[in-house]
């Protein structure tokens, strides 16, 4: 198994998701394209693989791609192949029977592949992957970017076509960086600077600003640039400040990689897509057989700001919710661990707001305190600060031998205050055969003027943190011993020494998703 999306759309109101997967086994190999459908992105129905090797450009293996809406709605898929001498080349396949809203059977074009790497291109054989939903130009022909690298600067090769089936290669591509290795899974998209609504891909303008995201292979992370889109010229630049390293701005700041986004043209709204990886050992994926899945599905805008992404899950999500528990106005002394019981903790949905008075009390941020991640690790949930650690206990067992930590700390940085979010597995689990890393991420949340929100996705190995309504997330995958089943509490929690403010807390129990 592996689960990597592959390619997302809507198509005659019914959604579409293929995804990588190995059906010979739990671990990664024998990629093939897997395919479910829904009607509302929570219940799911798997079908028969979509895409599976048998061209010569695709015999080693069908690797992750992207789906393009054509003139005369008809779907096309571009993706990897793996050919005989295991290069890398893109193919494209189509619906065999397009008044068939399942489209369960693919055609692949008798004139793939459409783009490969050659002695005259120069293109790295085994570092060309995963093409990009594509987009229209001023000039009426299509563009598509593909992830590679040059050295160790990764780059979006761009292509062109008149008919989607003839590709030119362009002399540059639409955007690089130095020293940041290979880009994969990358996803480019306009994004609306007056409202928080989704954009066809295709869509230039006034108001809009285009969104570069790349999949960082040395770090297993994603990472995106808000920036202007030279349609003349085919370039990106990032606009100032946004950073193309491993310094920059994730999607999320857990376990979360090759992601892809899709126009929702249903509903106006771009929906982003991520593959959650294990933080258990392979022997145990190989017991348990299976390993990575889905996230659950957000919706995506541009912050008002205009220097990041918003993230929420999305609304449908909220029809599994059931026996609502709420607490308000609730003062939470330091020392405190509150139980929140009358819902089903190892499969809930929680929302937060605290509030923090005393904000002059707060650290002082150390000026070389730069990496949210290492910062969340040496203050986890144990260590007591002033204004926090204040947040959630998920995942918890009866004693807290076990539980994941999902908290704020509020620090005083140079003429702002800073908020600290991070999501602590250190003592998630008994067994230590997991990956209990930590997470972290600096949340740009102004405590004096705005509460602090948190809400956070429970689904038993499953734990996804949103801060300040989204502007940062975290992804988190635990395997307790002691914390299963009817064996998980859910606390609120506040280990400083200042008193924290939770105005609401309304939690739910959550129903079961129908997935095959």
């Amino acid at each position: 198994m592996d689960t990597r999306t592959a390619g997302v759309m809507i198509y005659k109101g019914i959604y579409h998701l293929f995804y990588q997967y190995n059906p010979k086994g739990a671990v990664w190999g024998n990629i093939v394209w897997a395919h479910s459908t829904s009607t509302d992105l929570v219940n799911w129905t798997p079908h028969v693989p979509a895409i599976f090797p048998s061209q010569e450009s695709d015999i080693n293996g069908c690797w992750s791609g992207a789906a393009t809406i054509l003139p005369g709605y008809k779907p096309a898929m571009l993706y990897t192949g793996i050919n005989p001498l295991n290069q890398q080349v893109q193919n494209l396949a189509v619906p065999k029977n397009l008044s068939d809203p399942y489209l369960l059977e693919w055609v692949k074009s008798p004139h793939n592949p459409l783009m490969a790497p050659t002695a005259m291109n120069g293109i790295n054989a085994s570092s060309f992957r995963d093409p990009t939903t594509a987009w229209v130009g001023p000039d009426g022909r299509w563009r598509v970017i593909i992830g590679s690298k040059r050295d160790r600067m990764g780059l979006t090769i761009l292509y062109r076509s008149k008919d989607f089936v003839h590709w030119t290669k362009a002399q540059h591509p639409l955007h690089s960086a130095k020293n940041t290795g290979m880009w994969e899974c990358p996803d480019f998209f306009p994004v609306s600077t007056q409202v928080p609504v989704g954009l066809d891909t295709s869509i230039i303008g006034p108001n809009v600003k285009h969104v570069h995201k790349v999949s960082l292979d040395d770090t297993k992370h994603d990472y995106y640039t808000v920036g202007t889109y030279n349609s003349i010229e085919d370039k990106y630049v990032p606009d100032e400040g946004s950073v193309d390293s491993d310094s920059g701005l994730r999607y999320d700041y857990g376990k979360f990689y090759a992601s892809k986004t899709f126009f929702d043209s249903k509903n106006n709204r771009r929906i982003l897509w991520g593959w959650i990886n294990e933080s258990s050992s392979v022997d145990d994926d190989i017991k348990k057989g299976w390993s990575g899945i889905q996230a659950i599905p957000r919706t995506l805008w541009l912050d008002k700001s205009g220097k990041q992404l918003v993230q929420w899950p999305i609304l449908e999500l909220e029809k599994l919710r059931t026996d609502q528990v709420d607490l308000s106005n609730k003062l939470i002394k330091g020392g405190t661990v509150l139980e929140v019981s009358g819902i089903t903790a190892a499969q809930a949905d929680v929302e937060v707001s605290f509030e923090v008075k005393e904000l002059e009390k707060a650290e002082v941020l150390d000026p070389t305190w730069t990496n949210p991640q290492m910062l969340c690790s040496q203050k986890g949930a144990s260590v007591k600060g002033s204004l926090g650690p204040f947040g959630l206990l998920v995942m918890a067992s009866k004693g807290l031998q076990e539980y994941t930590a999902v908290f704020f700390r509020i620090f005083k940085g140079q003429n702002k205050y800073v908020v600290l979010m991070c999501s602590d597995q250190s003592r998630s689990s008994l067994n230590n055969s997991n990956d209990k890393t930590t997470y972290g991420a600096f949340l740009d949340v102004d405590p004096v003027h705005e509460k602090l929100s948190l809400r956070t996705l429970i689904d038993h190995s499953i734990v996804e943190s949103f801060g300040g309504g989204g502007k940062s997330c975290i992804t988190a995958r635990v395997y307790p011993v002691l914390a299963v089943e009817d064996g998980t509490h859910l606390h609120v929690f506040n280990n400083g020494t200042q008193s924290v403010g939770v105005p609401k807390l309304s939690a739910w129990s959550m129903k079961k998703a129908k997935i095959n």
